[in-house]
């Protein structure tokens, strides 16, 4: 029979015979029409368990970690007890930040109160309370206008032992308990270049160190400051000193004291607004345990002498400091100078001008004997001078 409603490009259907009914079964039915199950449903929700799961165990092992590295150790648990301190905080004692905490508590700052006030710097010595600094740091202060402040904060007042303005030092007493005094080195050991940390309260910024390293040695300068001509064979550091840093201690890698901070050099002369550029000069500390040690011993320090007056060569030699006139009976005299010789070398070291002899002759004790080298004429010859303490 045809169909009315039948598309005529339609294919025919095949009919198939029906299988025959099964136990009662009934037939499975079909719907072509249906829409078809859609696979990746089954993917996407394991996809998604599979991420929650990631992220829940991430999450406790960063948290387990974070513990560990102590990255959690602040509020989250101060109610579970206190944790060890952080690894980061450790450091060998011999690496920088070691000496810097073994050498801190021994430095202190100094307070001077009064019209001449200000703040300057010093370090411990002995553990009866010796402090030693700069005389330019307590210079016109009164015995009772002194006072040390530690490292942990604890200030103490300091009186004044004594002072010695020709070598800028000066040596104050506290009277404190559990004082811990620094180790003094050997500043004759240092070489150029060694590494070097210095401390103190530069700008009044207590608790500073800074790094450098020994720049040159027996470098000869003059310093005049309030009036006061000071020589100085010191040990020139690029580490950054500035206002405040005076009379603190310049520390070599080990931690012991080589110098004693005293002098930067300034594209400025005024010493008000003078800063650091990477230019600094400190006393040789055995220069300053010598002059401290008599300071304490008999209030006062003694002063070297080679006994002569000395001026600057002629122009058109090369280098040389002439003696103007040989004090008779003294060092040179009984060495065999005589007035108009013209010191080349002191102690190996060159000399191109008067400044540099009268400095290299006050890093010495009295008593020292040192090689000269001079001119005298065409001549050069040599001669031991043994060095005096001056008779004032």
């Amino acid at each position: 029979m045809s169909d009315p409603w039948r598309n005529p490009y339609t294919q025919a259907a095949v009919v198939l015979p029906a299988e025959p009914p099964g136990d009662g079964d009934p037939e499975p039915v079909t719907d072509p029409d249906a829409p078809r199950a859609r696979v990746w449903r089954p993917v996407v929700l394991l996809c998604v368990i599979s991420a929650v799961l990631a992220g829940t165990l991430g999450g406790a092992v960063g948290y387990a970690m974070a513990v560990r590295g102590g990255v959690a150790g602040g509020g989250l648990a101060a109610g579970a007890g206190a944790l060890d301190p952080p690894a980061a905080a450790v450091r060998p004692p011999e690496s920088l930040a070691g000496v810097a905490e073994r050498v801190s508590p021994s430095v202190v700052t100094i307070r001077v109160s009064g019209p001449q006030g200000g703040v300057g710097s010093g370090f411990v010595v002995s553990q009866d309370g010796y402090v030693i600094t700069n005389h330019h740091v307590v210079e016109g202060a009164a015995r009772t206008a002194l006072a040390v402040v530690f490292a942990d904060g604890t200030a103490t007042p300091a009186t004044l032992v004594g002072q010695d303005p020709e070598s800028d030092l000066a040596v104050l007493k506290v009277e404190k308990e559990g004082l811990i005094a620094v180790d003094l080195g050997d500043s004759d050991a240092v070489a150029v270049g060694d590494p070097l940390l210095a401390f103190g309260s530069p700008l009044a910024l207590a608790n500073t160190v800074t790094q450098g390293i020994v720049s040159a040695l027996d470098r000869t300068i003059q310093s005049d400051q309030s009036g006061q001509v000071r020589y100085y064979a010191a040990i020139q550091t690029d580490a950054a000193i500035n206002q405040g840093n005076s009379g603190g201690p310049l520390v070599d890698a080990a931690g012991r004291v080589v110098g004693v901070n005293a002098v930067i050099k300034s594209v400025t002369g005024d010493q008000q607004t003078a800063g650091n550029i990477g230019i600094a000069f400190a006393i040789p500390i055995n220069q300053a345990k010598r002059v401290s040690q008599e300071i304490i011993a008999t209030g006062k320090a003694r002063r070297t002498v080679i006994g002569a007056e000395v001026g600057n060569a002629s122009a058109g030699l090369t280098g040389g400091v002439r003696l103007e006139t040989v004090q008779a009976n003294g060092p040179a005299s009984a060495a065999g100078l005589r007035a108009g010789d013209v010191v080349t070398r002191l102690d190996h070291h060159p000399l191109n001008d008067a400044i540099d002899l009268v400095a290299l002759v006050r890093k010495f004790a009295p008593g020292s004997v040192v090689t000269v080298e001079y001119r005298r004429g065409s001549t050069a010859q040599t001669a031991s001078v043994t060095l005096a303490a001056d008779a004032q």
